[in-house]
């Protein structure tokens, strides 16, 4: 149980992190594709000099290899989906929605696993459904931007669930670095074939260093540690208490820039509903401790 608290503390310590995500995702003007390329790129040197000069192992199996860089290649479709939405959307409706994450860990866990659907876990999820319905129906003019949001917490859904069952065998630092360069080599494809190569070399200082602190804080640093914390934590666990991004990025969004992401009142119904999720779970597993 010590462990497990000592893992919580940690997880929300990464999520709040994670909150200035979305903020150095708006902060970024330029194609989706080569920032989260240059994202994954930033993480995957930063984790191979920590895996140096900490004397960590490269080594993987073929198989385990051939998995990591699948995964790797969802993240990156997670990260796309992710920042597309901010773009066309706003900060506020994009990280609300994501909240839905949980509710497809709810469903996709059990399969990886090969358990039965955890009915509690499930009507969790409606409410969370519940409240991204309200959202969509007051904020249509975002519709596209909550589609993408919504297949971003698919993807997030499905590598965590991959993840969980990972560092039961892997290192988390190998897991991060195999699909950070699984993502990449993708990317590189994409990229070549949009002819966007030209955009990395007209980026300014201020847009390098805005990748350099989301590739290492808030990817490398943050994506070893919350693959760590899996190995005390339920993949639904943490995908319940990662819905307190939104509230830490919202907050954010409305410091940073005002007026644009003031919502309607019955977008806080429908957050509030997504994020009264993270409560009651807790209250879950607290009575199921005791």
């Amino acid at each position: 149980m010590k462990e497990r608290n000592k893992a919580l503390v940690l997880l929300h310590f990464i999520v709040f992190l994670w909150g200035f995500t979305g903020i150095l995702g708006k902060e970024l003007h330029f194609s989706v594709t080569v920032l989260v390329f240059l994202r994954m790129m930033v993480a995957l040197v930063s984790i191979a000099i920590y895996k140096f000069f900490w004397k960590k192992s490269f080594t993987v199996s073929r198989f385990d290899l051939a998995k990591l860089l699948f995964v790797g290649v969802l993240t990156a479709a997670h990260w796309l989906c992710f920042f597309y939405s901010i773009h066309i959307s706003n900060v506020s409706t994009a990280l609300a929605v994501i909240s839905t994450t949980a509710f497809f860990v709810a469903l996709v866990s059990p399969l990886f696993n090969r358990k039965k659907f955890v009915w509690k876990e499930l009507a969790l999820g409606t409410l969370v459904t519940a409240g991204v319905a309200v959202i969509f129906n007051v904020e249509m003019e975002y519709a596209w931007g909550i589609v993408f949001a919504l297949l971003a917490a698919l993807f997030a859904a499905i590598f965590s669930s991959f993840n969980g069952k990972f560092i039961r065998t892997l290192h988390a630092s190998n897991i991060a670095f195999y699909e950070m360069l699984g993502g990449s080599a993708v990317l590189v494809a994409v990229i070549s074939f949009q002819h966007e190569w030209h955009i990395i070399t007209e980026l300014k200082t201020y847009d390098w260093l805005l990748v350099i602190l989301l590739g290492t804080v808030t990817t490398a640093f943050a994506f070893i540690a919350s693959v760590n914390v899996m190995k005390h934590l339920s993949p639904f666990s943490c995908a319940i208490a990662i819905n307190l991004e939104p509230v830490y990025t919202i907050l954010l969004a409305l410091l940073f820039y005002g007026q644009s992401e003031f919502m309607r009142p019955m977008f806080y119904l429908g957050a509030l509903l997504i994020l009264s999720s993270v409560w009651l779970e807790s209250l879950l597993r607290k009575g199921k401790a005791t």
